[in-house]
């Protein structure tokens, strides 16, 4: 599944950006009240060359667009955007052109940390007034400003509404690239949920006061493993008609998936976003748009369908043939021309009123990729000729090899004629095709199986082509475990040369539509995963649309290469450390439990793991839980009890949960338990050989307190540490510390049992030397009468117990490192992390690992919370996958809890 993921997916079709001037960066001096309250970030100007030297004494006269860079990213990554509008502008001798800023963020990692979301945001509204304020008392000013946002950087974007005093007419344009719009990819602490909450809500329930803001979210399709597509649709309840969301692999003249990254410099995905804003221009302002119908419709025709024309606002409802052409009248149902080097122009008329009665649909392509009118309807029966005629080529649609235009007969009533201009060419060798068919008899289903295939099944059907166009519906495709590879091998009748064929697959419900261009006759393998469910008010089918020669067999072979756990991975992947930790906590509890019935033996961590952590034990009552919240009485009782939403609910309503989802997530987690647990026993193992060559203990330390005057001074040190820095940091060095527990118990058994066997090789030596073995034998018998039987075992059982509590920590530590990360990063700015997201849970874990470190589990047999702490792992396991999965950061607040116990266990 992993694999998959991350390695499993189309190549990169992207071309690269280049620069053909040195690109510069010009720094903008913000006022001193905003550089001393966000020291770490910068505003800076783009430029090139004689541009960059002109806009030094910042003079501007463009158009504004701001561009926030994401995750660790580069305010740098701006330059292919700057550079291709520079291009752009150049071409129109710089009639119109842009101003690309770009903010500095000091290449935060705001994926990991959601501390500094906020900050962000109030930076880049600052950013915005300084940047409107160099276009003041210029002759076109601009009083908003354009914003692309990369990863990360589209959520902050989309931050700054929920500002009070941002005003929302200063942007009236924002693009994401690769934005996770939905949730976190991994949410690891609290301010990173929060952050979402307040912008998703902000954005659904205040959508009515958005509709001058016209936002696109571009994704990256699945090359793109970091940033799955289906988080960067924006909801469903914001704006419906002026948001709009696509997959990079949908988008016309791209038609390519990108990965995080590439989609900042992807050339073809940029020149669809420059196109984009330069149509978006008004002549009168020279600024982009004001109206948002306009930019819903430029954004469709570059991002949605391309009818291969160069875009207008109001195109003309009729216009006239012009030119001494020839007309041709064809009767034919089907139809094809090649043109090469034709010095007189044509015009081929197809009457209707013949086909109507047995056709339904007629179909056209054009292989001449240029963006002039090529088809056109004609309402005049009389005439042999058509005067003025309705332009169809805005019907028409681009596609890797040829544009295309289908229509169906009985939405054009009125339509006498339909009309192919062919004029005059030199040089260019085209091919022109059209037919009149019955929708049915192109119309092939292909059913897709649910669940429990289990990948055994497929189906095939056979297309003898004598059409220009197949659709395949597949039918009961609609949820995203369903994955499976379509394979499409084309046979022709003759050799002669043809044009590529076109294979597109359809999701009618969300613009992810994938397009592969295939030699023929070819066998070509097409992917078919779903990056959104189906809404449950949608009835349309998916398709794979197969744009045909008329002479090949094609062979549509459906098989299921995938299983289950392979979108398991793509969605839920982030859910694993919840599931891991849920395992280890049970096996806890299992080992506390065996103490109590035994009273002298604690199992082995793998061993009780596979004895205890049984998914029926958490799995029912969560699923319980969910139906019973399908009823108002128990969702009002839940509610009353200040309880929080089940994390299952969430990916219900975002249609990316399904059955069975988290049994496997649960075994998932039993397994990487169990071979985490084997590598760090053997790990535990190496590093006490290790360090056993540098230190040789001779008695095996028994604490007798909990808490020494010098763990005293630790926990002091420590807290005082985590106040003043970073709790993540107390937390390592903590862990650091407990690790050396376990590890001086392996020390102390290696140096006594290899001192055993050394007595027992002595005594079995001659008589040589005897003087000076019997002193030798001697300090190994005092050595080895210094390690009891009692205590012996007392110190195994001790051992496993450290090692189970030292896997609990690791995934604590873990889980809190990021913010480590975050801290060490930015040092230099600020010695304390505000906010910090571990910082009052570092300080309980300190003090009670502190005493743990000093703890036996001799200490437990008498205490009466005993039978409690081996019970409280259960629920706690529980709600750990109830609650934990989507807010990872809660996952070590249940540890804690358990840890508490065992410490009050060893007082109480």
């Amino acid at each position: 599944g992993v694999r998959d993921v991350l390695f499993l997916y189309e190549e990169n079709r992207c071309s690269m950006t280049y620069m053909y001037e040195y690109p510069e960066y010009l720094k903008i001096k913000l006022p001193k009240k905003t550089a001393k309250r966000y020291p770490a970030y910068e505003l800076y100007l783009y430029g090139e060359g004689n541009y960059a030297e002109e806009n030094k004494n910042l003079l501007l006269t463009g158009i504004p667009v701001l561009f926030l860079p994401g995750n660790a990213g580069s305010y740098k990554q701006v330059r292919s955007l700057g550079s291709i509008a520079l291009r752009k502008a150049e071409d129109i001798d710089f009639k119109y052109h842009f101003n690309f800023f770009s903010v500095n963020f000091n290449e935060e990692l705001v994926a990991l940390y959601g501390g500094s979301l906020q900050r962000q945001t109030k930076f880049v509204h600052e950013c915005i007034k300084v940047i409107l304020k160099l276009y003041r008392d210029r002759e076109f000013a601009p009083t908003s400003v354009a914003i692309v946002g990369h990863s990360m950087g589209g959520l902050v974007a989309r931050a700054l509404l929920t500002l009070k005093n941002f005003k929302p007419e200063l942007i009236n344009l924002l693009i994401t690239q690769a934005t996770p719009h939905v949730a976190p990819v991994m949410p690891l602490d609290k301010y990173l949920t929060d952050f979402y909450t307040a912008v998703n809500n902000h954005w659904i329930l205040k959508a009515q006061d958005l509709r001058n803001l016209t936002t696109l979210s571009v994704a990256g399709g699945f090359r793109d493993y970091q940033v799955r597509s289906g988080l960067a649709f924006l909801p469903r309840l914001s704006q419906h008609d002026s948001a709009l969301s696509v997959v990079s692999s949908a988008v016309p003249r791209a038609w390519a998936s990108t990965d995080h990254l590439s989609i900042v410099w992807c050339k073809e995905l940029i020149l669809a976003t420059i196109r984009a804003f330069f149509d978006l221009i008004d002549e009168d302002t020279r600024q982009i748009t004001e109206d948002p119908k306009k930019r819903m419709s430029v954004l469709n025709h570059h991002f949605v369908r391309h009818p291969a024309k160069i875009f207008e606002e109001n195109p003309e409802a009729f216009t006239e043939l012009t030119g001494a052409f020839t007309w041709i009248t064809v009767k034919a149902s089907k139809w094809t021309y090649s043109v090469y080097n034709d010095s007189d122009g044509k015009y081929f008329t197809f009457p209707l009123a013949s086909h109507r009665k047995s056709y339904s649909h007629v179909y056209c392509e054009n292989s001449m990729l240029d963006t002039s009118s090529w088809i056109y309807g004609c309402m005049n029966s009389n005439s042999s000729m058509c005067l003025e005629v309705t332009d169809l080529s805005w019907r028409a649609e681009l596609l890797p090899t040829t544009k295309v235009v289908m229509l169906k007969l009985q939405d054009y009533p009125s339509l006498s004629r339909i009309v192919i201009q062919v004029p005059p060419t030199a040089g260019n060798k085209y091919t022109l095709d059209c037919e009149f068919f019955q929708e049915d008899s192109r119309t092939v289903q292909l059913p897709v199986t649910h669940l429990f295939s289990l990948g055994l099944s497929s189906s095939k059907i056979v297309l003898n082509s004598t059409g220009l166009l197949y659709n395949v519906q597949l039918q009961h495709f609609n949820q995203i475990y369903q994955a499976f590879k379509i394979h499409v091998e084309s046979h022709c009748q003759s050799l002669k040369e043809r044009k590529p064929n076109v294979y597109r697959l359809h999701i009618p419900w969300s613009h992810e539509d994938s397009i592969i261009v295939a030699k023929v006759p070819s066998l070509t393998e097409i992917s078919a995963k779903l990056h959104i469910a189906q809404p449950q008010n949608d009835s349309s089918v998916p398709e794979l649309n197969i744009y045909s020669s008329s002479d090949c067999q094609y062979e549509v072979i459906k098989r299921y290469p995938y299983i289950l756990v392979f979108q398991i991975m793509r969605f839920h992947a982030g859910a694993l450390p919840a599931y891991v930790v849920s395992n280890i906590l049970l096996t806890y509890g299992g080992q506390l439990s065996t103490w109590i019935s035994t009273g002298s033996q604690c199992s082995d961590f793998t061993l009780e793991l596979v004895r205890t952590a049984k998914p029926y034990k958490v799995e029912p009552l969560i699923s319980i839980v969910m139906f019973l919240q399908g009823f108002n009485w128990f969702r009002e009782i839940w509610e009353s009890l200040s309880l929080p939403e089940v994390d299952a609910a969430a990916p219900s309503s975002q249609d990316a949960w399904f059955p069975l989802v988290s049994l496997i997530l649960f075994l998932f987690g039993t397994g990487i338990a169990y071979w985490s647990g084997i590598f760090f026993s053997i790990s535990l193992r190496l590093f006490s050989s290790l360090w056993f060559t540098l230190i040789r203990p001779t008695v095996l330390r028994k604490d007798t307190k909990l808490l020494t005057p010098r763990g005293l001074c630790g926990v002091f040190s420590l807290a005082l540490l985590s106040w003043t820095t970073c709790g993540a940091f107390a937390i390592v060095l903590i862990y650091l510390q407990y690790w050396f527990k376990p590890v001086h118990f392996f020390m102390t058994f290696v140096f006594y049992f290899q001192d055993s066997d050394r007595s027992k090789e002595t005594s079995q030596n001659s008589s040589k030397d005897t003087v000076k073995n019997q002193s030798a034998i001697d300090s190994t018998s005092k050595a080895s009468q210094s390690l009891p039987n009692s205590t012996a075992t007392e110190a195994v059982n001790s051992l496993k117990m450290h090692v189970t509590i030292l896997n609990l920590f690791t995934w604590i530590m873990l889980l809190n490192l990021p913010s480590l990360i975050y801290w060490l990063k930015n040092l230099r700015y600020n010695i304390r992390l505000d906010p910090d997201p571990c910082r009052c849970t570092a300080i309980i874990l300190i003090c009670i690992l502190e005493m743990l470190i000093n703890s036996n589990i001799s200490e437990l047999k008498s205490s009466r919370l005993l039978k409690i702490a081996a019970k409280v792992p259960l629920p706690l396991s529980v709600a750990m996958v109830a609650f934990g999965r989507l807010h990872l950061y809660k996952v070590p607040h249940f540890v804690t809890f358990s840890l508490l116990l065992h410490v009050l266990c060893c007082i109480v």
